[in-house]
């Protein structure tokens, strides 16, 4: 068996109870896989504890020192050395890497790709009930013991914001406490991700009609044949492509996301991986052998039996959804891209069981001064805001708003295309290119307000009122752009000029 074999997934999210239970579905359904956690809970003694288990348990543990007194410096260190160790054994269908609590997914996948390694997908644990407590809470990670280094800024919310919007995968606990307010509220956080439910182990044909379980590129069985397990290995990029793609994390201090349009599945429309109903039962059916219960020699986690379809003929299940979708396939590049503030795909207008999504979307600068004087409110309005804006005072630079827990992170994020020279527009990248085109203003060019707000109870009416009042005035405006980089630069200090 090649080495290159080995396909990695990735595990993370504050929600540590979602997490372990999404991790040990896989362990139990997928013969030949181990999972891999490095607990950064030990970095203060100066060390961090790396164990690598199965199904049955503990199969290893040992530790890795500090570097430069960075808990996830050391992560990464250690993680790819441990990866190429399995992969070259030829023993492991399938490595799961279970990040620490506050790790973000985003950098990890990126030093696991560029490795060489075969990420197959990147996977975010939620609990439903959790949603609104953790995008609330403003409280620093190291307030809470759950800061990866000492110089470790972030808060739990706008950490967890980035853990959620990055993956194209949602692996969803069943919460007796979650409401459809609760769900309403993960779908619009996040429209374009693939939610599945951690506790379907064994899912029926019936049971399958009508999810967004299943990609349509393939039928559920073949999870069950990791891409390349028989076959010669293909890059990772050149995989299944996952369903959506999903907003950034970093382990530095608050980074972000954003705004945009560029190319991927419409949140509006549905149109996010879900398998034809009448035709993947079928194909399944037609391969009863595909089923883990009769390929599988390794243990089964009793304390995670399927809640649904376990009962039922070997020759009705069709697999696990968590296992498809963990050989899914993953794009490091492309999820990179939907990161940054000006091609990312925010979530599109929604309202349901009580909260609501406004895009606010206009042609016109912000006054800095009107816009610093509204920033509280703007920040608290909503449980989670992002996008992109544009400054009356800095007319050329495209800046990001990122704002969860009651805390807002402005970063400049380079310069609009517009103002850039012909030729330079050889050097950025197609994805931003393109998303540009698709928002061009024949004034204006790609410079615009594009502002997302998402929260239970959002006030619709008294938002768009703020936001409007805060723009340049009809006179301000015909003004021009000499005068408006005259006016008062009131966000030099979220700039750090």
């Amino acid at each position: 068996m090649s080495s290159s074999h080995l396909c990695v997934v990735i595990v993370g999210g504050l929600h540590a109870d979602a997490r372990r239970a999404a991790v040990a579905r896989l362990l139990a359904d997928v013969p030949d896989s181990v999972a891999l956690h490095h607990d950064l809970a030990t970095a203060a003694a100066g060390t961090v504890v790396r164990t690598i288990r199965d199904a049955t348990g503990i199969v290893s543990a040992g530790e890795a020192p500090l570097v430069n007194d960075c808990a996830c410096c050391a992560l990464r260190e250690d993680l790819v050395p441990e990866l190429r160790r399995l992969a070259d054994a030829g023993l492991t269908r399938l490595a799961v890497v279970e990040l620490w609590d506050s790790v973000e997914p985003k950098a990890m996948a990126e030093v696991v790709s560029a490795a060489g390694l075969r990420l197959t997908s990147v996977i975010t644990a939620v609990d439903p009930a959790l949603l609104l407590p953790y995008l609330a809470n403003g409280d620093d990670l190291a307030e809470v013991g759950l800061a990866a280094a000492a110089t470790d800024r972030r808060t739990v919310a706008d950490t967890f914001a980035r853990q959620l919007e990055y993956a194209p995968v949602l692996a969803v606990a069943a919460s007796a406490q979650a409401d459809d307010e609760d769900r309403a509220l993960l779908a619009q956080l996040h429209p374009t991700a693939r939610q599945v439910p951690i506790d379907a182990l064994d899912v029926t044909g019936d049971e399958a009609r009508g999810t967004n379980w299943f990609a349509p590129a393939r039928t559920p069985a073949a999870a069950w044949a990791p891409p390349g397990w028989e076959a010669d290995p293909v890059a990772t990029k050149d995989a299944a492509p996952s369903d959506s793609i999903g907003p950034s994390a970093t382990d530095g201090p608050r980074g972000g996301r954003s705004p945009g349009m560029a190319t991927g599945p419409d949140p509006a429309s549905g149109t996010d991986g879900t398998a034809d109903a009448d035709t993947a039962p079928a194909a399944a059916a037609d391969t009863p052998e595909a089923d883990p219960a009769a390929t599988s020699e390794g243990p089964r986690s009793e304390g995670f039996g399927s809640a649904v379809g376990g009962a039922g003929p070997r020759s009705e299940r069709i697999g696990s959804a968590l296992v498809d979708a963990a050989f899914a396939g993953f794009d490091v590049e492309a999820a990179a891209a939907a990161q940054h503030p000006a091609c990312a795909l925010l979530p599109a207008e929604a309202d349901e069981a009580g909260v609501g999504t406004l895009v606010w979307h206009r042609r016109r600068p912000f006054h800095p001064e009107r816009l610093y004087a509204a920033l509280e409110d703007l920040t608290c309005a909503a449980a989670r805001s992002r996008g992109r804006f544009w400054l009356a005072d800095r007319p050329d630079t495209l800046l990001h708003w990122d704002a969860a827990g009651g805390a807002l992170c402005v970063e400049s994020a380079g310069p609009w295309l517009a103002s850039l020279p012909d030729a330079a527009w050889d050097m950025v990248p197609p994805v931003r290119r393109a998303a540009a085109a698709l928002d061009w203003h024949p004034e204006h060019g790609d410079c615009c307000q594009h502002l997302v707000f998402t929260s239970p109870g959002l006030d619709r009416e008294g938002l768009e009122l703020l936001l409007e009042s805060c723009l340049l005035t009809d006179a301000e405006y015909a003004a021009g752009p000499a005068a408006w980089k005259r006016l008062p630069p009131a966000f030099d200090s979220f700039l750090e000029v």
